[in-house]
């Protein structure tokens, strides 16, 4: 019977390939069952393999009482992203994702500094808060007050665009800079798509940039998913503390991204440690010993950076400047710089 169905198929889904069709079996009261894996549970290629499975089965073995199909979802046979899919990215040379697999370990910090500690080393930069729930990037920037006007609408080979914000030397894209502010959306997952998609589409005039920094929300949800299918990017950066329930969250993510093809440049560690203002000659490991060294060890990751913990960290974030600009020559904008520098040696 496994065989009878491998000849069956659709859109580029085989039957006949074991990485589509898993757990063939035949009960003995004459069901028949099985699993179908699809890159999506609502793919549209679900009910013609189904119900062709079912037609030839039934047609070849009449005493087969029934067929029992069940369906599973794994991104990871999702085909790889077309670069030139969203031309609003064809001028963009890097496209980074700042990944953590739990919030609050500081991933839009460090997002914002690495963005601009790169635009100070003389890149042409931007970032794009994908954080549709929680956006803190414009905050980060000063610019929680900032509003697209029509000033920001231009014309573009007759088309109108959007001019993103601009701060510190990045542009920036952010969905509190629209008509939603910072209010509550309680979207699902396909106006989450639809957002993502049109922030990297041509309707936003990024221009010419050496890095675009996409500022992710924690977890493996809907935002990393649309944006692992719509663009090619780069590579991937997971932000992480070395407490033990901060780098089990970030092993998923890293799992998420390395079964859906996006090479994964390292981990940044975030609040590695802390060093007392008034007693520098002592360091606190608030959130567990052994550095960098524990992460890359969990993660089988190198390590890009190891970031302190700071108060001036978090002062300048709430004030909008951030730290590399602030307190330059601080323990943590000194790491936060390093990272910038690692990070662009780690690309090709």
């Amino acid at each position: 019977m496994r065989a009878a169905i491998a000849q069956i198929n659709e859109g580029g889904i085989s039957l006949g390939d074991d990485r589509y069709v898993q757990d063939f079996t035949l009960r003995p009261d004459n069901i028949v069952g099985f699993a179908i894996r699809l890159p999506q549970i609502s793919d549209p290629r679900r009910d013609p393999l189904i119900n062709a499975a079912k037609t030839v089965i039934r047609d070849r073995f009449p005493e087969v009482k029934d067929v029992w199909v069940k369906v599973l979802e794994d991104p990871a046979l999702a085909p790889p992203p077309n670069p030139a899919e969203l031309p609003g990215t064809g001028k963009v040379r890097h496209i980074l994702a700042v990944s953590s697999g739990k919030g609050g370990v500081g991933k839009t910090t460090v997002s914002v500094n690495l963005a601009v500690a790169l635009a100070d080393m003389g890149h042409k930069v931007g970032i794009l808060d994908t954080d549709i729930y929680g956006p803190n990037v414009p905050l980060m920037f000063g610019l929680e007050d900032y509003r697209f006007t029509p000033d920001n609408f231009v014309e573009e080979n007759g088309v109108m665009v959007v001019e993103p914000a601009f701060n510190y030397g990045v542009k920036i894209v952010s969905r509190t800079f629209t008509q939603y502010g910072s209010q509550p959306l309680p979207w699902r997952g396909p106006m989450l798509h639809g957002i993502i998609r049109q922030f990297l589409s041509a309707q936003i005039r990024w221009g010419e940039l050496d890095y675009l920094i996409v500022d992710l929300p924690p977890g493996t949800g809907d935002a990393q998913m649309t944006l692992i299918q719509a663009i090619a990017l780069a590579g991937a950066l997971i932000v992480t503390t070395p407490q033990a329930v901060a780098l089990l969250d970030a092993q998923k993510g890293l799992q998420m991204f390395l079964n859906m093809g996006v090479p994964v440049l390292g981990a940044i560690e975030n609040m590695s440690y802390f060093v007392p203002p008034d007693l520098p000659d002592r360091r606190y490991d608030i959130f567990g010993s052994g550095g960098g060294h524990k992460t890359a060890e969990t993660l089988g990751l190198p390590v890009l950076g190891c970031i302190p913990l700071e108060m001036a960290l978090r002062e300048g974030g709430d004030r909008g400047v951030p730290l590399v600009l602030s307190t330059p020559h601080s323990p943590a904008a000194q790491a936060l710089c390093a990272t910038a520098q690692a990070v662009r040696e780690a690309l090709p």
